[in-house]
């Protein structure tokens, strides 16, 4: 009877001491905990989310955010393809696929995935031209994603987006670019204009071909320009010609062409 007593009042003291030796922990729906024991990585995967239990003095953990964050990427002296400086920066949206992987396979996840984008962006812009770099940008961004996506991979990464935020030129490059601009808007305008001077010419060699063959038109056409003289607010005097001394012209110009 007495060691039966002795048996539980040890079993209870023991229990009490492992519980007592026990450390409860929560991590949100958005985190997980990757726990080391004596240095070793504790199967089973990333804890969370909700409530484990971890030894003092044994077990160390590491709580990862799995949520979407985003970096700026600084401005990057890039050379192109055709010799030409620019400035470009970016911004990188990624967000944590493994989060065992992210701990235990990389130093500082975050840090090295933005030398890495900054890298990236220089490699990619470096292969494009000038011309490519300003018009393209939605292919280089998905270029950039697709490279970064594939690099941090291993490191539990998942990069979900890349933007190409600013392209900035030398000022002298920007006025030249302007001077070029204008050069072809106004070569474009003197195309506009010659183009409407050989239109209305056309037009205005029909009418004439049609006045001079046919006598009532040049009539009305003489009509037309007696009625809008009259009615200017002005002391010309008109008078009016007989009709048969312009037909004569008319005749005269007609058998000069054809001699």
């Amino acid at each position: 009877m007495i060691k039966r007593s002795l048996t539980v009042s040890t079993n209870t003291h023991y229990s009490k001491v492992t519980a007592f030796k026990k450390r409860s922990t929560v991590v949100q729906e958005y985190e997980r905990a990757v726990i080391f024991r004596l240095g070793r990585l504790v199967r089973g995967g990333a804890a969370g989310p909700g409530i484990f239990f971890i030894i003092p003095c044994i077990d160390t953990y590491s709580k990862v955010d799995l949520r979407t964050v985003s970096f700026d990427v600084p401005p990057q002296e890039i050379l192109s393809r055709d010799s030409v400086t620019v400035a470009v920066d970016a911004v990188v949206y990624f967000r944590i696929s493994n989060a065992t992987v992210a701990v235990s396979n990389v130093e500082d996840y975050a840090r090295s995935t933005r030398l890495l984008a900054a890298t990236t962006l220089r490699n990619v812009l470096g292969t494009k031209n000038l011309s490519e770099i300003l018009s393209e940008r939605e292919s280089i961004s998905h270029v950039m994603q697709s490279n970064l996506d594939e690099a941090t991979d291993p490191w539990g990464v998942k990069v979900e987006r890349v933007e190409i935020k600013d392209v900035r030129l030398p000022v002298q490059l920007q006025r030249a670019m302007a001077a070029e601009a204008e050069a072809t808007r106004e070569a474009r305008a003197k195309v506009i204009a010659a183009e409407g001077e050989k239109s209305a010419s056309r037009a205005l060699k029909e009418a004439a071909d049609v006045i001079a063959d046919s006598s009532s038109a040049l009539q009305l056409r003489y009509l037309q320009t007696l009625g809008s003289i009259a009615a200017e607010k002005n002391s010309t005097i008109v008078f009016p010609v007989p009709m048969e001394l312009f037909r004569d012209l008319i005749n005269n110009g007609k058998h000069r062409r054809e001699s």
